[in-house]
Formats: structure tokens, sequence, C-alpha cells
């Protein structure tokens, strides 16, 4: 069964000054999203810059996101890593922290094989009960789930449930989708086909996007689940400049510019990740104030 449908947020980690981990921001983040609608917290992901977070604090964030989150809505933990044994020991702390699931990428640098996957993703389910949703950006990674290799697995694997697909590659989707039958629980993760995807079968989204305009995703989504197509394509047509301005440098850095350039105030972002280039950072404010966002120097 879905652990959601409809707008999951792909959430930033607010950092202090010290680029100590900010968590009465990460609270009012939380609220704010959860009060305009967000279908599902999406904790320590890409977006949550959890490559540079320790062990720790890791288990920390997760922990502080269900609490913030106070059962309102699902909080899927991000535990994904190139160690399958690291990859459990996260995914085991992420549930006895009351995560409602997890969201596992794939080994990233090693570039497992298929056989490699199945047995690594395997391994995982079998520590824990919650439900896992693979994460397949191969364009992050170097590694590609294959249609056959994530049908096999939701198959086989009881508490295999979805995938989130951001390989770019709607065909690819489309054949994930029929080796299913269209039952796994597909989740967009390029904000700028997610009615595409929603199309051919997708519940839903794990957003970057909607860290800025998260009634906007969530209204999206639930057009498109109760029938109103056009409606859905509306919205995700006019987010298309804003979106492409948001993963104009390397995620996430644009949209944590863009939270500060509303107010927000969540901090920098810890190296290797670098603040936006000047040009960048311009016509990422253009394309926030043509989509309507307000920025606190106006």
């Amino acid at each position: 069964m879905a652990v959601f449908k409809g707008a999951g947020v792909a959430i930033v980690t607010p950092m202090k000054e010290n680029l100590e981990v900010n968590y009465e921001k990460l609270e009012e983040l939380i609220d704010m999203q959860v009060e305009q609608g967000t279908d599902c917290i999406i904790i320590s992901g890409t977006t949550g810059e959890s490559s540079t977070l320790t062990m720790e604090e890791h288990a920390d964030v997760i922990r502080a996101a269900v609490r913030f989150t106070k059962h309102r809505v699902p909080v899927v933990a991000g535990t994904g890593s190139n160690c399958t044994a690291t990859a459990i020991q996260l995914s085991k702390e992420a549930e006895e922290a009351g995560a409602d699931g997890l969201l596992i990428v794939t080994p990233y640098y090693n570039k497992a094989t298929q056989s490699g996957l199945i047995a690594h993703y395997t391994k995982i389910a079998e520590e824990v009960k919650l439900p896992i949703i693979m994460y397949n950006v191969p364009s992050r990674t170097g590694c590609n789930i294959l249609p056959e290799t994530a049908a096999y697995l939701y198959e086989h694997v009881a508490n295999i449930d979805g995938i989130k697909e951001a390989t770019g590659n709607v065909a690819q989707a489309a054949k994930t989708m029929h080796l299913t039958d269209g039952r796994i629980s597909m989740y967009s993760g390029e904000d700028g086909i997610v009615v595409p995807l929603m199309a051919i079968g997708a519940i839903g989204v794990i957003s970057v996007w909607s860290n800025v305009a998260p009634k906007q995703v969530h209204d999206m989504c639930m057009k498109f689940l109760e029938g109103d197509i056009k409606g859905a394509a509306k919205l995700q047509l006019a987010a298309e400049p804003l979106i492409d301005a948001l993963f104009c440098e390397v995620n996430p850095i644009p949209v944590k510019k863009a939270m500060n350039l509303m107010g927000m105030e969540v901090g920098s972002l810890r190296p290797p990740l670098y603040e936006m280039g000047e040009e960048n950072a311009k016509k990422l404010a253009q394309a926030m104030k043509d989509y309507g966002l307000k920025l606190v120097s106006e």
C-alpha cells in the first residue's frame, strides 16, 4: 500500500551560520508545508544534504522531523548509502525513530550490477518492516534500476512498495509500470514532468519545487487524481520556468537560495556545495517573481 499519494516535499535541511542543523527552523518549515497542503515530508534526502550529515545528525534529523510532523502527514526518511550495511543501519534507526517509510537511493559510485541492486535492496528490506521507495536517479549515482529489476523487487520483496522515478526517461518509467501491471507506487522525481508521469500511473511527486510552492504542487497532484487533467497540466506548465531555474545549478543550491530570497532563512550549504553564481541567482530571482513568489527585497 502506498505510503502517500500527492505531493511529498523533499525538504531542505536548514543550517545555522556555523553550519549546525537549525532544528527550530526545520520545525517552522514542516509546519508551513503541512499547513499549505503537502501530503508527505521526505527528510534527509538529496535536497536535505544527507551526504554531508554525520550518522548521528542523520538519525537526529529524522527523529526531529517525526516529532515536528506530529502524525499530521507521513514522514519518509532517506536512508540510502553506497554501503549496504550502512543503509541497513540508517533504515533501522529511521524505523525506530517512527518514520512511516524509507526512501533508498541506489548505491552511488560503486555502479552496482542489476543482480547487485536486487541483493542490496533485498537485504535492506529483510531488516526492516517499513515500506520502501526505491530511488532511481542515475544522473547523480551512475546506477540505473532497469524496469525488469524494479519489477522483480516489487514482486518478490514484500515491503518494497514504490519507486521514485528520476531518470527523466518517460519510456523507461512506462515500461516499469507495464511490468508491474501499474501496481507499483511510482513518484516523479522530476518536478518538470509530474503530470506526464501521472498520466502513465504515477501517484504523485517527491518534489524540490514544493519547498517554495507547496500549495501549487499539492493542488496540481490533487487535480490530476480527481480527474481535472487540464487543470493539473495548467499548473505544471505555469511552473516550468521556475522549475528550470531551481535546477540551473546542482540541487539543493538553487532551492536554498530561493528560500532565502523569500525570507525563510534556511542558511547556507555544507561544503563541497557552494553558493550560487551571481548570474544564475539573478535568473532565479526573476523566475520566482514571474511565477508570483514574493521576495523579501521587494
